[in-house]
């Protein structure tokens, strides 16, 4: 069933155009708000957000909603993603909302639920939830005397810092450490440095200073650049990147290079391994996270389980199979140990223990396996579905047997665009390339046809 609402990450769109509106966020607030009522208590919903301008906006609207329903409201203010997803189990709420468009631009929004766990919802929930929103709001609406009340929550910021310093192992400090952190002017400009200070780092800030309309702009995870300059400037041992709502991470090491998720899961998964913590034998990735990884981990007896590519979906395998290391290659990592969705923070914290605990440099910490070359191209198309072509499918085919085992192949449609994303890698990077082209040239004709 086609969904009008939400997406593949909660309801997102352009401020102030649908569905990014005022009306729509007060709808959201009333349906969630009826459908998360259980019970004869007080109903709670802990709303947090990042740097937006159209983040005051759509608090005030989701908070008219839920207390139109009858539900008390918790206000965070500027707050990680995971640390709403934290918060809402620590404060026994019912609901938690991070209004949040993650990388994007500071024009786009978005509205993203976690149920009293702190999980993301289902997909039948955020249909449930649909339903409401179309439905009649009299009907949803609390009597005079039931309607909800809305509290500022102080404490929530010192609440999350302490959090994330205990997922540290005990005694575990960082002093000595130079670490420069590039917060993308979003919703950890505040908390990140500040736990990384109490831990006794030395700590250099950029993108700290938030406007509105800062956000991600020429900062945090999506742009490097200013990030790998202050690291080379002050000699720092560590560059962390996080984006808007500090839900991703990107590390940069002492000599200014790029450390991606599928080298921080692999160091994070070894640790835990030797230490006997890894659970159920592997880790989660999704069908985007490199082939070297998955041999890295082999060589240890470990298993590399793929999903399709989205943080839910790594989520959901883990919870099911019992899994608490997973992740994504652009950095959203979830250590379940410690926390119900990714954690920009907690991830970098584990890796500077083990730089810590280790006396080694981060490059070379974080230098443990060697990725195979990996080749992305995106095809455009009008109409019909490519890839259901006769001529795609005997490239695909085709492709396949020419890599063996040497390589992999990944093609799929995108979920937010009409493209077909075609991806490659082997040990033989021209055989790749080769490969790709192919199947890029078979995806255009048809499309074209």
């Amino acid at each position: 069933m086609s969904r009008r609402y939400f997406g593949t990450d909660g309801i997102r769109g352009l401020a102030n155009r649908h569905p990014m509106t005022s009306e729509v966020a007060l709808k959201v607030g009333m349906a969630a708000g009826k459908i998360f009522q259980n019970g004869a208590h007080r109903h709670r919903v802990v709303i947090g957000k990042d740097t937006r301008l159209s983040g005051y906006m759509l608090e005030a609207a989701l908070m008219s909603g839920f207390t139109a329903v009858g539900m008390d409201v918790f206000l965070l203010g500027p707050m990680p993603a995971p640390a709403v997803a934290m918060l809402t189990r620590s404060l026994r709420a019912d609901l938690g909302v991070m209004i949040s468009a993650s990388h994007n631009p500071y024009a786009d929004n978005g509205i993203k639920l976690f149920d009293p766990d702190g999980y993301k919802l289902s997909d039948e929930t955020e249909s449930r939830i649909e339903e409401l929103i179309d439905a009649d709001p009299i009907e949803l609406l609390a009597g005079p005397d039931a309607i909800g009340h809305a509290t500022r929550i102080e404490s929530a910021q010192e609440r999350y810092i302490e959090f994330a310093k205990r997922t540290l192992p005990k005694n575990l400090r960082l002093d000595g450490l130079r670490i420069v952190i590039d917060c993308a002017n979003g919703a950890g400009y505040k908390v990140a440095p500040e736990a990384l200070w109490e831990l006794g780092a030395e700590v250099i800030k950029i993108g700290i200073d938030p406007n509105g309309r800062n956000i991600n702009h020429k900062c945090g995870t999506t742009a490097l650049d200013a990030l790998i300059e202050k690291v080379r400037e002050v000699r720092a041992d560590i560059g962390i990147a996080l984006d808007g709502d500090a839900d991703r991470v990107v590390i940069i090491n002492e000599q200014g290079e790029i450390v991606d998720g599928d080298q921080l899961m692999a160091v994070i998964a070894e640790t835990w391994h030797r230490r006997g913590k890894l659970a159920a034998g592997g880790v989660v990735a999704t069908v985007m996270s490199n082939l070297g990884l998955e041999r890295y981990l082999k060589s240890f007896g470990l298993t590399l389980t793929r999903t399709p590519v989205g943080d839910r979906y790594v989520v959901e395998h883990m919870r099911k199979h019992g899994y608490n290391v997973g992740g994504e290659q652009s950095g959203h990592i979830v250590l379940s140990d410690f926390v119900t969705t990714g954690d920009g923070l907690v991830t970098a914290l584990q890796i500077l223990a083990v730089v810590v605990s280790t006396g080694k440099p981060v490059s070379e910490v974080t230098n443990r396996f060697v990725p195979l070359p990996q080749i992305l191209r995106n095809v455009r198309y009008a109409n019909g579905q490519p890839l259901e072509d006769a001529r795609v499918v005997r490239a695909i085919d085709s492709g396949k047997a020419k890599l063996g085992q040497a390589g992999r192949l990944v093609i799929r449609p995108s979920g937010t665009e009409p493209v077909i994303r075609v991806m490659g890698e082997g040990d033989d990077e021209g055989l790749v390339s080769s490969v790709v082209g192919d199947i890029v040239d078979a995806v255009r004709a048809a499309a074209a046809a």
